[in-house]
C-alpha cells in the first residue's frame, strides 16, 4: 500500500454519482487486473461525512477535504449539478487550489472543471466540459477557453474531461500513462468498454444526439440514416423532404448546431468507426458501405472529427472488441 499512487477524488453536495464511479472503479478494477495496489483512491468533501449526490444516492467520504495534506498522486474533482455552488464555495475552492500544488496531476469530470476555474488553475488553458455547460463556463471565466467538442484534454499535468462517463476515457488514459496499455487493455476489457477512444472525439456524435425537434429536420435526419451508402446531397434532401436547399441548411444549424452536408459528413464518419469497430470488413468495403467515394476521403473526414486515421481508430478499437 504504502508504493500506491494516492489518488483524491473531490464530491460535494449534488455532485454526479457516476462522475465519482467511473473514476473511484475504473482504478480499483486496475488493482485487480494488476494483482496489487497500484492506485490508493480516496473521496473527500468538506467536512467528511455524507455527499448526498445528484442522482440522490448517498456517499460516504472517506476524509474531511480540509484535513487531507499532500503529496498526492492525482487530484480529480468531480462534476454535477452542484458544480455552480461548488465553485462559489470558497473554503472548497481554497483547498482544491491547495491540494493542486500538492499533486503530481491534476483533473476534472464534467463539469467539475468550473471549479478548478474557479481555483484559478486554468487561466490561459483550453479545457474540455460537458457540452451543455461550456458557453455558462466561458462566460463565468473568460481567461479560460472551455471546448465542448473533445472527449478529454491533457495539457501537462492538468487534464480535464467531458461529461459523466467520459471519466473512464480519461482514467484508461491515466493507466495507460501509468503502466502501459496491456494493462489499460485488460481494464477496458473488464469494463466492456471501448479502448483508447482518441481524447478529441467528439461528445456529440450523431449515436448520442437528441431527436431534433423540428419535423423536417427528424424526415431529412431518417432519410440521411437509412440511405448513407448513396450519392447523399444537402439538395436530394431538401427535395426528399419538400424544401429548399438554402432552407434545409437553416433549420439543421438551428436544430443541430452543423449544415446538412456537415451532417451528412459526420454520420457516414460514425457510421464508419462503428463498422471498423465492430466488423472485419476493409476500409474500401466499409468506405463504399458508409458512402465515401474513396478511403482518401473517409481518411481525411476521420482526422477532421476523430483526429486519427481510420487505421488507427481500427487498431485501437479492434485491440478490444476482438481480442
Amino acid at each position: 500500500m504504502s508504493s500506491a499512487r494516492r489518488i483524491l477524488v473531490v464530491g460535494y453536495p449534488a455532485a454526479e454519482a457516476l462522475d465519482i464511479a467511473c473514476v473511484v472503479s475504473t482504478l480499483q478494477i486496475a488493482n485487480y487486473v494488476r494483482g496489487r495496489h497500484e492506485y490508493r483512491v480516496e473521496l473527500a468533501a468538506l467536512s467528511g461525512g455524507m455527499i448526498r449526490t445528484a442522482t440522490g444516492l448517498t456517499l460516504q467520504a472517506d476524509a474531511p477535504l480540509e484535513r487531507v495534506k499532500g503529496p498526492l498522486d492525482t487530484l480529480v474533482v468531480s462534476g454535477g449539478i452542484g458544480y455552480m455552488s461548488a465553485m462559489e464555495d470558497q473554503q472548497l475552492v481554497a483547498h482544491v487550489r491547495r491540494l493542486a500544488r500538492e499533486s503530481r496531476r491534476v483533473a476534472s469530470v464534467c463539469t467539475g472543471a468550473g471549479v478548478l476555474a474557479a481555483a484559478g488553475l486554468l487561466d490561459g488553458r483550453r479545457a474540455a466540459t460537458h457540452w451543455d455547460h461550456a458557453e455558462f463556463l466561458s462566460t463565468r471565466f473568460p481567461a479560460v477557453r472551455f471546448d465542448p467538442a473533445p472527449i478529454y484534454l491533457v495539457e501537462d499535468s492538468l487534464c480535464t474531461s467531458a461529461g459523466v462517463t467520459a471519466a473512464l476515457d480519461l482514467c484508461l488514459s491515466f493507466i495507460e500513462s501509468d503502466t502501459g496499455p496491456d494493462v489499460a487493455r485488460a481494464v477496458a476489457r473488464q469494463l466492456v468498454t471501448y479502448m483508447q477512444r482518441p481524447g478529441n472525439q467528439a461528445q456529440m456524435s450523431v449515436f448520442t444526439a437528441t431527436t431534433p425537434r423540428n419535423s423536417v429536420v427528424r424526415q431529412a435526419v431518417e432519410f440521411i440514416e437509412t440511405h448513407l451508402g448513396e450519392n447523399l446531397t444537402p439538395a436530394l434532401v431538401a427535395q426528399r423532404v419538400g424544401v429548399s436547399e438554402r432552407h434545409l441548411s437553416r433549420l439543421f444549424t438551428r436544430e443541430l448546431t452543423v449544415s446538412a452536408a456537415r451532417f451528412i459528413r459526420r454520420r457516414r464518419t460514425s457510421a464508419a468507426a462503428q463498422l471498423l469497430a465492430d466488423t472485419d470488413l476493409t476500409q474500401d468495403a466499409v468506405a463504399a458501405r458508409v458512402g465515401f467515394r474513396t478511403v482518401e476521403t473517409m481518411r481525411q473526414a476521420f482526422q477532421h472529427l476523430y483526429g486519427v486515421s481510420p487505421s488507427h481508430f481500427q487498431a485501437t478499437q479492434r485491440s478490444t472488441r476482438h481480442a
